[in-house]
């Protein structure tokens, strides 16, 4: 790809010659990233005039966004799910099932017992714990936007995931915890 023929137009996907899929190829992501950045590096472009510096600043910006966004599970989900016209909902609708509300205060209420008793051996079989479901939670992703075409079951998976994404954040957390 030229920075001439560069489209800011075309969707993550698109820019970097991907299918439109959940289950990416993400050694071919690395690879074609590398190549966008030779192309578009703003360094390549600081002997011309302004407005084209400009213009390579956000070929570079919209380069590392789309990586960022393909390179995320949960954040390639949401693109994805966008892109069908989608609205997750996610900062509206919480509901979820029963089972998985309660699992998720069991967590908590796990993380928090642990931290309080400074046990990272505890911390970390949670963490090893919460990185295979949320394995689980991905996998029934992919059937759910590649497969099934299933748009609404996987934005409610989606919906999990961000619960997943802040039960992390407090596993994180209680780490730092007992590391002080």
């Amino acid at each position: 790809m030229q920075p001439a023929n560069f489209d800011s137009r075309q969707n993550h996907f698109q820019l970097f010659g991907l299918a439109q899929s959940y289950r990416i190829d993400t050694a071919q992501l690395e690879q074609q990233y590398r190549a966008l950045q030779a192309l578009v590096h703003p360094d390549k472009s600081a002997h011309l005039p302004d407005a084209e510096q400009r213009l390579a600043m956000q070929r570079a910006t919209l380069v590392n966004e789309a990586y960022q966004v393909l390179r995320s599970p949960l954040r390639r989900a949401r693109y994805l799910l966008s892109l069908h016209g989608v609205d997750i909902q996610e900062e509206n609708n919480t509901v979820m099932p029963m089972d998985f509300l309660m699992a998720q205060m069991e967590w908590r209420e796990a993380v928090a017992e642990a931290q309080q008793a400074r046990d990272a051996a505890a911390v970390a079989q949670l963490e090893e714990r919460l990185r295979r479901e949320t394995r689980e939670l991905e996998a029934q992703l992919a059937v759910n936007i590649d497969t099934e075409k299933d748009y609404d079951a996987a934005a409610g998976a989606v919906r999990k995931m961000r619960f997943m994404e802040r039960l992390a954040e407090e596993i994180h957390a209680a780490y730092d915890a007992i590391d002080i």
